[in-house]
């Protein structure tokens, strides 16, 4: 998003004023977008604008119909209202330092490091790789395209149970040597079987930036995968990059481009020959996450029981592609107690999230961080504190096992929820474990 210009900023009265600061430090951005709007001349319309909001949430938000909680959106609000982070409980901002203030840092003094030092001398650069490549013999057939997808399938795994951070370079190195291949002339199996790997690898990597909550370049890549997948008119791939983009956008706080994105994905399943049940489900479920965004009861209670009807039909024979196997009885259950999360019905979310977590994989951090987080915030919902911090404690094991912005995100907005209960010894122990086990996430944060 675009940061606006310093002539926009909010005067030096408003953000100064008690109530403002009040606003603030409660993250109660209805009363802070009506400050705005009285104080700052800032319509609802130009605060959408600036934040990158629909003006119909601004106007929910403002009449109180609606709370904004994802640390992405209020980033965004921080940015595009010009609010110093400090107030919002962010890290400070970019641009609240001037650049007459910013400081070039000298030449660091060298460093030797005799451990590493001999070894990266006597690996060849980058341009003799390049050189060793073109001359190297390259003859492919079906085993090594076995070979890529049997990569692909561990990347996946190693990204379920340790997050994408650390393995995104390789992901992205594997990508670019496909995709060199397909410079070459080759016969057109192997030329439609590089095509789709190379969609997998660039959907991986979308996602691994995506996880990191780097939104821009998630969905670079993201497209660039649409387009490998359009060009073998693989249908069935095209509507599972699609939901992946669906589910980014309810991660932005765009609804409207969440349905969209997942009505897209349908369309291109059902214009497919050979989609299963199971794809089916999934995108179902995808729609059902955006109807509850847009906080629409009764196309989400539809969403769902579509998704449990096509999941209904599926049978050992069908030919599912192997991206959607994650999609099974946990994953359906789950996504639903999720779904009935976003609406505010918590009665109907925690025996669902509690009963999947149960038997999701040990081996699934960040699957199960996030999962038990949701459980701890439906539990909350329901006024269990006790209950909702011990899950919340036994996540954070999972938690800091994995590298994965998104699962920061879902911890930081369950502490921020905690904030009324805050003097509750079960959440006196929590936030006691929680500066144990991951410090970062409370540090700067005042203590009661």
């Amino acid at each position: 998003m675009s940061v606006p210009s310093r002539s926009k900023e909010l005067p030096v009265s408003l953000i100064t004023d008690p109530v403002m600061i009040e606003a603030c430090q409660a993250r109660g951005f209805g009363r802070i977008f009506r400050l705005v709007r009285a104080r700052a001349g800032i319509y609802p319309s130009m605060i959408a604008r600036r934040c990158d909001l629909t003006p119909s949430r601004v106007g929910e938000v403002i009449a109180g119909r609606r709370q904004l909680l994802h640390m992405d959106v209020i980033e965004r609000i921080s940015d595009g209202l010009r609010i110093p982070g400090h107030m919002l409980g962010l890290a400070r901002r970019s641009w609240e330092t001037s650049p007459s203030l910013t400081v070039t840092p000298r030449e660091p003094a060298e460093v030797r490091t005799p451990a590493i030092e001999p070894l990266a001398a006597g690996l060849p650069g980058a341009d003799v790789d390049s050189i060793l490549a073109l001359a190297a013999e390259r003859a492919l057939g079906p085993s090594t395209l076995d070979a890529l997808h049997s990569s692909i399938a561990d990347y996946w795994r190693r990204d379920d149970e340790h997050g994408g951070e650390t393995l995104r370079p390789a992901v992205v190195g594997q990508l670019r040597y496909v995709v060199d291949l397909l410079k070459e002339q080759r016969p057109a199996p192997l030329r439609d079987g590089l095509h789709s790997i190379a969609a997998e690898l660039a959907r991986l990597t979308g996602w691994t930036y995506f996880d990191a909550r780097q939104y821009n370049q998630a969905r670079a890549y993201f497209t660039e995968s649409l387009g490998l997948a359009k060009t073998i008119d693989d249908r069935q791939f095209m509507a599972n990059v699609l939901a992946c983009m669906s589910l980014q956008a309810t991660y932005q706080d765009k609804p409207g481009d969440a349905l969209a994105l997942v009505t897209a994905a349908q369309d291109q399943a059902r214009a497919a020959a050979g989609t299963t049940p199971r794809v089916l489900a999934m995108l179902a479920m995808r729609e059902a996450f955006a109807h509850a965004t847009l906080g629409n009861h009764s196309a989400t209670h539809t969403a769902i029981s579509e998704a449990h009807a096509h999941f209904g039909r599926i049978s050992t024979g069908d030919p599912d592609p192997a991206w959607v196997a994650y999609f099974g009885e946990p994953k359906l259950i789950v996504d639903t107690g999720i779904a009935h999360g976003r609406l505010g019905e918590a009665a109907l979310a925690e025996p669902l999230i509690a009963d999947a977590l149960r038997r999701e994989h040990a081996s699934n951090h960040r699957g199960r961080a996030f999962h038990a987080f949701w459980l701890a915030r439906t539990q909350l919902q329901r006024g269990k504190i006790d209950e909702a911090c011990h899950t919340a404690m036994d996540a954070l094991a999972s938690a800091a096992a994995v590298s994965s912005q998104r699962v920061t995100g879902h911890l930081r907005e369950f502490y921020d929820q905690l904030e009324p209960f805050r003097r509750e010894p079960a959440a006196v122990a929590f936030e006691s474990r929680l500066r144990e086990v991951l410090p970062r996430q409370v540090s700067g944060t005042p203590r009661p």
